[in-house]
């Protein structure tokens, strides 16, 4: 097979993602499936589940895939239109181990991608990068006899799944914005079934996105559930992105909570009952988020951004770990439920947290269980001054080398973790400088405890940047 068949730029760290009948066509994909379904045949494993999200492209790159998973003999069990968690919670009610999500997640209509587990391994790095050798190469197996494609309805037994584990102290009254996103076959039903009363926001599944861009982390994505929670009666606004596995919170008073935050009070809750468990993070995270675990009775691991890295090491640590959460939005909980990023399941532990406290009315406060009012619980979680993510655009694979000299020529007086990038924690805030593993930017954070702390450390970090790389525009 030739290699100009089939573009290596789509096979990212994490997944493979690239723009529809561009990079990602439906032949590409293919090859994909039977690269997956010969990894899959040498490793004696049997069957693979596959999903999609509600792009315009999903149903026919799903099927690309599954003809080419069953080249290699391999079974194909198709559970549909459902969120990604729905095929991480499949892979384990159906015994596969095994599953594809085709799922753009939170990039534009245009996009797609395909996130890949086998025997309970989410691929990434050279794991990924193997299968674009494997296409390559050739190095394909066909079986004389084909794998079987076969259906198969999931998506009761998640919900009831959700319903069986989760136990709210009251019935509250929520918001949610689906986006148009996929997470809107199953949102009602689960929190519904939880006793919410819901408003619902962008339930309808369309793959073009029409209302707004399905991607919870950009706050100009949270302004039409802010309204709703402002002219409602609604204690709480949930929003999931395009493939409902990241969560986003917005308050009563139209409070934006980042993530990490909410790992403060998932870590906070999970922890009463797992005294010196592990909580892993990623380094874009608070540096109030570290002395609140040890508070909390855990011990806090900081690690690399991604959901597949994630995985990985929740894997290595096992049991031990038992929550971790990203800065982005990806929770998994490893105490109740299997581990897998799943922004509907945290979204429903979340409110079980929060039907503790007392509702709007306060006719209405749950006895020996009330803590102050939804909005006071959340706002009141520590925080800092801190920035957004701020992306400075380079050229392609010149990312590491920057971060490298920018190592090389910085001499902070502070402490400094290289576990995903460069984060030099100062005794008044952090700065964080990564190369992306997914494009061609250099991602910076900052957080102080006040604005004078946190002018000094960007200070610090545009002078060395300006030293290293003088033709770089530095928006700060």
């Amino acid at each position: 097979m030739n290699e100009g068949t089939i573009v290596r730029s789509i096979f990212k760290a994490y997944d493979v993602r690239g723009v529809v009948d561009d990079a990602l066509t439906e032949s590409a994909v293919y090859r994909i499936g039977h690269a997956l379904g010969a990894e899959a045949c040498e490793r004696g494993l049997g069957a693979v589940v596959v999903g999609r999200d509600g792009r315009v492209s999903g149903e026919r790159l799903l099927n690309a895939l599954a003809q080419g998973i069953i080249q290699a003999g391999v079974d194909v069990i198709d559970v549909g239109m459902v969120p990604t968690p729905v095929v991480y919670f499949a892979t384990r009610y159906l015994g596969t181990g095994s599953g594809v999500a085709v799922t753009g997640s939170h990039n534009p209509p245009q996009h797609n991608g395909l996130k890949m587990m086998l025997a309970g391994e989410t691929l990434h790095g050279e794991r990924i990068v193997g299968l674009y050798d494997r296409i390559v190469a050739d190095s394909m197996y066909t079986a004389s006899h084909k794998g079987r494609v076969m259906q198969a309805n999931v998506l009761p037994a998640y919900v009831d799944a959700i319903q069986k584990d989760v136990q709210l102290a009251r019935p509250m009254k929520i918001a949610i914005d689906c986006g148009n996103g996929v997470g809107g076959v199953a949102a009602m039903e689960v929190f519904t079934r939880l006793g919410c009363d819901v408003t619902p926001l962008f339930c309808e599944v369309d793959g073009t996105f029409p209302n707004h861009h399905p991607d919870p982390a950009d706050p100009h994505n949270l302004i039409d559930l802010q309204k709703i929670l402002h002219d409602g009666d609604a204690e709480v606004g949930l929003a999931f992105d395009g493939d409902a596995d990241r969560l986003g919170v917005v308050t009563k008073d139209g409070q934006i909570i980042y993530a990490d935050r909410l790992i403060m009070l998932f870590a906070q809750d999970i922890l009463k009952n797992h005294q010196d468990a592990q909580v892993i993070f990623d380094a874009k995270c608070s540096a109030h988020l570290s002395p609140w675990i040890v508070a909390s009775g855990g011990r806090p691991v900081m690690w690399k951004t991604g959901h597949s890295l994630m995985k990985a090491k929740l894997r290595e640590l096992g049991r031990d770990a038992v929550f971790a959460g990203e800065m982005s939005g990806h929770f998994y909980f490893n105490d109740r439920w299997a581990g897998f990023d799943d922004g509907l399941y945290a979204g429903a532990r979340l409110l079980e947290i929060l039907s503790r406290c007392a509702s709007i009315n306060p006719d209405e406060t749950l006895s020996g269980h009330a803590n102050g009012r939804v909005s006071e619980r959340l706002n009141g979680l520590p925080q800092g001054l801190s920035t957004p993510e701020i992306n400075l655009h380079i050229k392609e694979g010149e990312g590491v080398s920057l971060v490298q000299a920018f190592k090389a020529h910085a001499a902070f007086d502070a402490q400094l973790n290289a576990v995903d990038g460069l984060r030099y924690d100062f005794v008044d805030g952090f700065g964080l400088i990564r190369a992306s593993n997914t494009t061609a930017v250099v991602v910076l954070r900052f957080e102080a405890n006040d604005e004078v702390a946190l002018k000094r450390i960007q200070s610090a970090f545009r002078d060395v940047l300006r030293l290293i790389a003088p033709t770089l525009h530095v928006p700060f």
